[in-house]
């Protein structure tokens, strides 16, 4: 079974996990270029532009340039990391990451950061609830959304290593590392633990929320099955299928708008498998921002108000589980 680990001191955002990634990758691959609009510290890249200067290209305030100075460095075959806030890179400057780069397939790792409602206190300009929607639409996309700093870090370093565009969301929640031994591999999902009740379908920053919703429900008596669904595109399939199988309850849960998004995704295997390899008795249903723009407050205060936090997922989840199959 899969725990958080509670000591403070491992608490980190997802960002950090990014910055550790890229330090490593720095130092073993020469390839490996920074870029990045104005946002150095808050995209936590000042290390690798201390030590790697001659691979750090600071654009300023200037995402759409930066996609196309990032496509110019992978037409001569380097590996650059695009990285802004997610509201701007891929918002921004999406014209350039679908012509320049998605539809030439070039080998680009576009970082969206301070994604999701925990961007918190910057408000609904700065709280991209639309990026996994953004990327996913675009033919060739890889699109990863870690659960912690230590999945940050393995996603990071997995990007370098294959060739095509991809997108990396990262956030500025601080929340443990989780306690399990799954290897990260991209475009395989994560079963956190087994169950026979339930799915939960979830990524980022929401699995925190979920394992904590999970252990509610199991006091309650129910078994939970969760997915951590880190690869959006290429999605795992079979995974999926094979759990709402087992379960006959699914729920997704995500920090994002359920247009487009995760929910999305998982509808969309569903209702082409419903008449192949999906038991038609499924009872599916999702946690999400629900076509609403974001606002000013804490993280934690946010996500109780737009029902994405612990209580919200535990209050859905018994929603399912109360209907008869």
């Amino acid at each position: 079974m899969t725990t958080l680990a509670t000591h403070q001191s491992l608490s980190l955002a997802t960002r950090d996990g990014f910055g550790q990634g890229m330090l490593e990758l720095g130092a073993t691959n020469p390839l490996v270029y920074a870029l990045c609009a104005d946002l150095t510290t808050s995209m936590r890249l000042s290390e690798f532009e201390k030590k790697y200067p001659d691979r750090f290209v600071q654009l300023g305030v200037a995402e759409q340039n930066m996609m196309g100075v990032a496509a110019g460095l992978a037409l001569v075959g380097k590996i650059p990391f695009a990285a802004s806030f997610a509201i701007f890179n891929p918002g921004r400057n999406w014209e350039q990451l679908r012509n320049s780069v998605a539809y030439s397939e070039l080998n680009v790792k576009v970082v969206g950061g301070h994604a999701g409602l925990c961007t918190g206190k910057d408000g609904a300009t700065h709280q991209c609830l639309e990026d996994i929607a953004l990327t996913r639409v675009l033919p060739n996309m890889t699109v990863v959304v870690p659960c912690d700093a230590r999945q940050a870090k393995e996603a990071t370093l997995a990007l370098a290593n294959i060739n095509g565009p991809a997108y990396l969301r990262l956030s500025t929640q601080l929340i443990p590392n989780l306690n399990h031994t799954n290897k990260f591999e991209i475009g395989r999902a994560q079963k956190l633990q087994s169950g026979s009740d339930i799915t939960i379908v979830t990524c980022g920053d929401s699995v925190h929320d979920t394992l904590t919703a999970a252990s509610s429900l199991e006091k309650r008596g129910f078994s939970v099955e969760i997915l951590n669904l880190h690869t959006l595109k290429p999605i795992d399939q079979t995974t999926i299928i094979e759990s709402a199988n087992h379960t006959h309850r699914v729920i997704t849960v995500e920090d994002h708008q359920l247009a487009g998004g995760l929910s999305s995704a998982v509808s969309e295997i569903f209702i082409k498998e419903l008449n192949r390899s999906l038991n038609p008795s499924l009872f599916f249903d999702s946690v999400g921002v629900q076509d609403k723009f974001g606002e000013s407050g804490g993280g934690e205060e946010l996500k109780a108000k737009y029902k994405i936090d612990a209580s919200a997922i535990l209050k859905k989840a018994l929603s399912i589980l109360n209907r008869k199959l």
